[in-house]
C-alpha cells in the first residue's frame, strides 16, 4: 500500500542531518524501554476508544433491530446484540493483547502482517471468492487506503524512527505495529471468532473507523513526540520532492494552478454538479442487484473506490497481462510490485492551458493518441451510415496495436502499473460490448471511445477514483439513454441516436489531453436527455394514472363477481335473477366501490339487496316468511330500481326485470318452486360475468405448470424492467397490479402498449416471442466495475485451484 498515495507526484524525504547530527544505533536497553513506552502509549489509546466503538455498533444493530422486516429478522439481529454486549469486554482485552504481540513480533524483527495482494497468494485466498469476505476485504482496504492518504507524513516519521528501534531495518505498515492495517488485522480475527453476518461485520467496520481510525493522527504525533524526545531523529523534516526530477526545487513543485486553469476546473465542477443532480432522479437501487451487502452507508463513491481497490489488488496479483512487449521490472506478483515502487504516479496536474498533463511516458501518450487518430480518420465514414450498419471496435486487439506502435516508436518496455491501466480500460469496454442492457447499436457507437478513455485514465487519475468523473458520468448517461430510448429493431425516440453518435465522434476528433471535453460533452448531452426524460415521465404518468383507474375498476368488478358468485354458486335459479345479478346489479355493486369502498354501509347494503332477492324467491312454507316477504318485497324492488336508475341501465330492460322478480315472488307465496335457468344458459351468463370482471382465478387456472411457475417469478419483478420482443422493440413494465396480475407495458416514449395480463406475458416469454433483459438500476459504470471484479476474481480463483492440483 503506498504510504503517499493522493499527493501528486510529491513524496516525503528526510532532510539532510546537520554535521555531528548522524543518527546514531540505540543500545538495546534504549529500543525496549521505547518500545514499552509505545506499546503503553497505544494500549492507553485501544482503552480509551474501543468502549465507544463496541457501543455505537451495538447501538447501530439494536435500531435494525427495531426496524426489521420480519420476526425471524428481529430474532436474530436481537441475539447479535446480547453477543456482542456478553462479549464486549473480553474482545477489548484480547484486542490489547494481539496489539501487545504484535510489538513482541516487532521486537524480534517478525512482524509482517500481508496486505491485500499478499494474501491472494496464500492458500486461504480461495475464501475471496465468497462475497462476505470479498466485502470485509474491501471494507479494510479502504479504511487503510484513507488512513494511510489522510496520516502520511506522520506514518513516514514513524516508520523511519521505528526502523532505527528495529536494527536499522527499513518497515513499512506491515511492520508498523500501530499502523491502520495492524489495527484492522486484529480486528479482522477477533471478529472472524464471533460468527456475524457480513453486513454486521462491514457496519462494525465502519464505526471502527471512525472511533478507533480516524482519531488515530493524535497517537502518532504522541509516539513521534515522544520518540524525538528521546533523541531519535529529533530533527527529522518533511520535504516535498519531485518523483520525476528530484533536482527539482520543492517550491516549483508546490506553485498553485495558473489563473487560466480556474475556468476549465470550474467547467469540469459545473459537469459534475449537474451530473449529481441528475444523479437524484435516477432510480433507486434494487434490493436483488446488491452483490455486496451495503451496511448502513450508501455512499456509492465509497463503494466504487473499495471495487476499484480490490480489482488493483487482484491485478497485481495475476501479474502484468500478456503482451508482446515485456513489463518493466519482469512479470507477475514480484515485477508488479517492483513496477509499484518505481512507477510514476499518474496524480493530474495543471498545465500552462489548463488542462491536464499527462504524466505516463511520452513514447506511450504518443502511441495513444495515433491510435486515436487512426480510429477518428475511419469513424468519417461512419457519420452518415445507418443505424445497424456501424460494426463495433474491435477493442481486444487494442493493446496489442498499442504495444506494437510503441516499438515502431523504440519502446520495447511498458510498466507494469501502465499495463494494468491498459487492461482495466480493456476490460471496462470488452464489458461495454456485452451488457445485455445496451442495444447493439449502441455497443458499437461506445466502443470507439475506447482509446480516447485510455489516454483519459492516464491523464486524470481520479477517472477511476471520482464517482462524479465527467467522463464516467458521460459514459453512464449514454449507457442509460441508449438502454431507454433505442432499440435492437432499428427504432430509436427523441433522435437519441443521433445524439450519442454525435457526442462520441465530437469526443474522438476533440479531446487531446484536457478533460472539459468530457466536461462539455457532458452538459450538452444531460439538457438534452434531461428535456427527453421529461416528456416521457409526463407521458408515462398519465397513461399510468389512467391504467391505475381502469384496474381499481377490474378490482372492484373481480371483487364483486366473487361476491355474486358465493351467493349463486350451488342453487338453482331463473333466468332472471341470474341476469340481474351478474349483469346490472354487479355493474351497481362496483360502482358502490369504487365510490365508497368495499367496506362502506352502502357496499353492504347493496349486497343485502343481493341477498333478500334470492330468499324473496324462495318458496315460503311458513306464515311467518311469507308476512316477511309482504314487508320487504316493495322495498327491495325500490332499491333495484334505484340501483338502475344510478348506472344507467336501459328503462325497458330493468321494466322486464323487475317485473319478472314480482313473477317469482308471487309463486314464492303461493310455496312454489321457480324453474331454473337451463344449464347452458347460466354457463353462458357466467362466462359473460368472469370475462367482464377478467377473473384472474379462473385465467391462472387453465395455466400449465411451467406457465404457473413462470407466473410465481412475475410477482417479483420490478417497476422499471425492460422487455424486448423477437422484433428486438423495447417495452418496460410500468406498473402492474398485484391484484389482478395485470402488467402495464409502455414503449420508450412512455406510451401505453397494453395491459397484459401475468398468464399472456409467460405464455409469450416460453414461446421466445418476449424476453427480459437483464440489467440493474444501477450506473453503467458501477455495473462494469462489479462486473471486472467478478472476472479477475474468477481468474485469481482459477490460478490458486491450478497451482494446488
Amino acid at each position: 500500500m503506498d504510504k503517499n498515495k493522493g499527493r501528486g507526484t510529491e513524496q516525503l524525504q528526510p532532510e539532510a542531518a546537520a554535521p555531528g547530527e548522524a543518527y546514531e544505533p540505540l543500545t538495546h536497553t534504549q529500543a525496549v524501554r521505547c518500545l514499552d513506552a509505545c506499546a503503553s502509549t497505544a494500549v492507553d489509546y485501544i482503552t480509551h476508544n474501543f468502549p465507544r466503538f463496541w457501543d455505537e455498533w451495538v447501538g447501530s444493530i439494536e435500531k435494525r433491530e427495531e426496524n426489521a422486516r420480519s420476526n425471524k429478522e428481529q430474532i436474530a439481529l436481537g441475539e447479535t446484540v446480547k453477543l456482542l454486549q456478553k462479549r464486549g469486554p473480553a474482545v477489548q482485552q484480547r484486542f490489547v493483547e494481539l496489539l501487545q504481540a504484535c510489538f513482541a513480533d516487532f521486537s524480534r524483527q517478525k512482524l509482517q502482517t500481508p496486505v491485500g495482494q499478499e494474501r491472494f497468494s496464500r492458500s486461504e485466498g480461495l475464501s475471496l471468492v465468497d462475497n462476505s469476505e470479498l466485502e470485509e476485504t474491501i471494507a479494510i482496504t479502504s479504511i487503510c487506503h484513507r488512513a494511510d492518504t489522510q496520516f502520511a507524513e506522520a506514518l513516514w516519521a514513524l516508520h523511519q524512527r521505528l526502523a532505527l528501534l528495529n536494527g536499522g531495518k527499513k518497515i513499512d505498515e506491515r511492520g508498523n505495529p500501530v499502523s491502520p492495517v495492524q489495527f484492522c488485522d486484529v480486528l479482522r480475527r477477533l471478529v472472524a471468532d464471533l460468527s456475524l453476518d457480513a453486513r454486521t461485520k462491514v457496519v462494525g467496520y465502519k464505526h471502527f473507523e471512525a472511533a478507533l481510525i480516524k482519531p488515530i493522527g493524535g497517537l502518532y504525533d504522541e509516539l513521534n513526540h515522544y520518540l524525538a524526545a528521546e533523541g531519535i531523529m529529533a530533527n527529522l523534516r518533511y520535504s516535498a520532492v519531485s518523483r520525476q526530477d528530484t533536482s527539482a526545487q520543492p517550491e516549483q513543485s508546490q506553485q498553485p494552478p495558473s489563473e487560466e486553469a480556474e475556468p476549465e476546473r470550474a467547467k469540469v465542477q459545473e459537469a459534475a454538479v449537474q451530473a449529481s443532480g441528475d444523479a437524484e432522479q435516477a432510480p433507486r437501487r434494487r434490493a436483488t442487484d446488491r452483490i455486496f451487502s451495503e451496511g448502513e452507508s450508501k455512499d456509492p463513491e465509497q463503494y466504487q473506490q473499495g471495487l476499484i481497490s480490490a480489482i488493483r489488488l487482484l491485478q497485481t496479483h495475476l501479474g502484468v497481462p500478456g503482451s508482446s512487449a515485456p513489463a518493466a521490472g519482469g512479470s507477475g506478483v514480484a515485477a508488479a510490485q517492483a513496477g509499484a515502487t518505481t512507477a510514476v504516479a499518474r496524480g493530474p496536474q495543471p498545465s500552462q492551458g489548463g488542462g491536464v498533463t499527462p504524466l505516463s511516458s511520452a513514447p506511450l501518450m504518443g502511441a495513444i493518441g495515433h491510435l486515436q487518430h487512426q480510429v477518428a480518420e475511419s469513424s468519417h465514414a461512419l457519420a452518415e451510415a445507418e443505424m445497424n450498419e456501424i460494426q463495433p471496435l474491435a477493442v481486444a486487439s487494442v493493446s496489442q496495436q498499442l504495444l506494437a506502435e510503441m516499438q515502431k516508436r523504440g519502446e520495447d518496455e511498458v510498466r507494469s502499473d501502465d499495463m494494468h491501466t491498459i487492461e482495466l480500460v480493456g476490460l471496462l469496454f470488452e464489458y461495454i460490448l456485452s451488457d445485455e442492457q445496451l442495444p447493439d447499436s449502441v455497443k458499437a457507437l461506445l466502443s470507439y471511445l475506447h482509446t480516447p478513455v485510455l489516454k483519459l485514465a492516464f491523464i486524470d487519475k481520479e477517472f477511476f477514483e471520482k464517482v462524479d468523473h465527467p467522463a464516467r458520468v458521460l459514459l453512464n448517461q449514454m449507457a442509460e439513454a441508449g438502454a431507454r430510448w433505442i432499440s435492437n429493431d432499428g427504432t430509436n425516440q427523441y433522435n437519441i441516436y443521433a445524439k450519442v453518435r454525435t457526442t462520441v465522434f465530437h469526443i474522438l476528433e476533440n479531446f487531446g489531453n484536457d478533460v472539459k471535453v468530457f466536461a462539455e460533452a457532458l452538459l450538452e448531452f444531460s439538457a438534452y436527455t434531461r428535456n427527453v426524460l421529461r416528456r416521457q415521465e409526463l407521458m408515462e404518468k398519465r397513461a399510468m394514472e389512467k391504467a391505475r383507474g381502469e384496474e381499481k375498476l377490474r378490482e372492484a368488478k373481480i371483487q364483486v363477481n366473487r361476491e355474486i358468485s358465493r351467493r349463486i354458486d350451488g342453487k338453482d335459479l331463473p333466468s332472471p335473477v341470474l341476469l340481474l345479478l351478474l349483469l346490472p346489479w354487479s355493474d351497481y355493486l362496483s360502482f358502490i366501490i369504487l365510490r365508497y369502498g368495499a367496506e362502506s354501509d352502502s357496499c353492504r347494503q347493496a349486497l343485502k339487496v343481493a341477498d333478500d332477492l334470492l330468499w324473496s324467491i324462495e318458496p315460503k312454507l311458513l306464515e311467518v316468511d311469507k308476512i316477511r316477504q309482504l314487508e320487504v318485497q316493495d322495498k327491495l324492488l325500490q332499491s333495484l330500481q334505484s340501483g338502475f336508475e344510478t348506472i344507467g341501465y336501459e328503462q325497458n330492460k330493468s321494466r322486464k326485470l323487475l317485473d319478472a322478480v314480482i313473477s317469482l315472488q308471487k309463486l314464492a307465496l303461493k310455496s312454489q318452486k321457480v324453474e331454473p335457468a337451463p344449464e347452458p344458459m347460466r354457463a353462458k351468463l357466467e362466462t359473460m360475468a368472469a370475462e367482464k370482471a377478467g377473473n384472474v382465478e379462473k385465467e391462472n387456472s387453465a395455466a400449465t405448470v411451467e406457465e404457473s411457475q413462470l407466473i410465481e417469478k412475475l410477482k417479483l419483478i420490478e417497476f422499471g424492467t425492460w422487455l424486448e420482443d423477437e422484433r428486438g422493440k423495447r417495452l418496460k413494465v410500468a406498473w402492474y397490479n398485484h391484484k389482478t396480475m395485470h402488467y402495464m407495458l409502455v414503449d420508450q416514449q412512455g406510451r401505453k402498449v397494453s395491459m397484459t395480463s401475468a398468464l399472456q406475458l409467460a405464455r409469450a416469454m416460453i414461446a421466445g416471442k418476449l424476453r427480459v433483459i437483464a440489467g440493474s438500476a444501477k450506473p453503467f459504470f458501477e455495473r462494469a466495475l462489479e462486473n471486472i471484479y467478478h472476472s479477475l476474481n474468477a481468474r485469481a480463483s482459477g490460478e490458486l485451484l491450478n497451482r494446488e492440483s
